[in-house]
């Protein structure tokens, strides 16, 4: 399956369908979850002092469905969430939603109850705890664009599986050097001094990763990667971990063995070593190729396509592109 940032724009890729599709998903819930707490946790968020503490107000870049602003909330956590996906909007809208009313309608019953039992049963029975709607916000917007925040907003920032994207160009105007500077530029702004930010991504190759983490120290971020399970293929995750702080060191990611397995469990992956496919043991040869199998002209085409959407610079389309050389004499 292709990366979806090479199908084109976020927003016409997470359609109505596509958004229903992830957000149904058992495997995609359980990812975003996984994620999320282990953002949370390089984040290192102060805990309220008491009852009548401030929760700490943190901004969800990419929210998509809401999976991670549910995490959020169950941590105690104020936020707000922006996407470029109107569609992605309306399933975390709708979770927002549903919990509200489920708030409105669980405080009206337990009132009404309250009221019935009289005054014979308070000593017995204590306060009942009322249900508090979603603390969660939404706002439609481009992140490439930058953050229309105001500055010292918010104590924390994540971003999970989105900052990728701006490593992809769809329009003449994108270029994704000017779009992750002006992206980490307003983040800079719009967090408060010794808040921290958490923005997992999952980079393509190793130049994309280099590019971000450029453009962050640009701006005057201290940080670094994280990579939790380098050696895993499946469960290998990429968090880059930025502080205000100028002798900030990132922490060290996992490198488990057990915790790699047992994340790659979780993620729907089967841990064997035998090929599915093939019903046999692997014994690390790869597959022959096929004779007859060239490069053909629409392979090449739509290789040269898919590097000038990554802004690489590629050659123009003549007459003879995909032209087969002579035989040799």
């Amino acid at each position: 399956m292709s990366r979806p940032e090479l199908t084109g724009h976020a927003s016409l890729f997470y359609n109505a369908k596509e958004a229903r599709k992830y957000d149904s998903s058992s495997r995609m819930v359980g990812i975003q979850r996984e994620i999320t707490e282990r953002a949370i946790e390089l984040l290192k968020l102060p805990s309220p002092r008491g009852e009548g503490g401030r929760p700490s107000f943190v901004l969800d870049v990419g929210c998509g469905s809401g999976l991670s602003g549910q995490v959020l909330e169950e941590h105690g956590l104020v936020w707000v969430g922006c996407d470029i996906s109107r569609d992605m909007l309306n399933m975390a809208n709708e979770r927002i939603e549903q919990k509200r009313e489920a708030a409105l309608q669980g405080n009206e019953s337990s009132s009404d109850a309250d009221d019935d039992m009289g005054d014979s049963d308070e000593e017995s029975s204590g306060p009942r705890k009322k249900q508090e709607p979603s603390p969660g916000d939404l706002l439609h917007h481009d992140m490439g664009s930058g953050l229309p925040f105001r500055d010292a907003t918010f104590d924390g920032c994540i971003s999970i599986s989105a900052l990728q994207w701006l490593c992809y160009s769809n329009s003449k105007d994108q270029i994704p050097k000017r779009r992750l500077t002006r992206f980490f530029s307003s983040l800079y702004k719009v967090l408060r001094r010794g808040a921290r930010a958490v923005l997992q991504f999952y980079p393509e190759t190793s130049e994309h990763a280099i590019l971000i983490s450029e453009c962050a120290a640009k701006v005057g971020f201290a940080g670094g990667i994280v990579v939790d399970y380098p050696n895993s293929t499946k469960a290998k995750k990429h968090y880059l971990v930025l502080s205000f702080e100028r002798a900030y060191k990132a922490p060290q990611g996992l490198t488990g063995a057990e915790g790699a397995l047992l994340n790659e469990e979780r993620a729907g992956v089967r841990v064997s070593d035998k090929d599915p496919k093939r019903g046999g043991k692997r014994h690390g040869k790869a597959p022959k190729k096929k004779k007859g199998v060239g490069k053909t002209k629409e392979w090449i085409l739509h290789k040269k396509e898919t590097q000038r959407k990554r802004g690489r610079e590629t050659r123009k389309d003549t007459k003879y592109t995909g032209r087969k050389r002579p035989t040799r004499f």
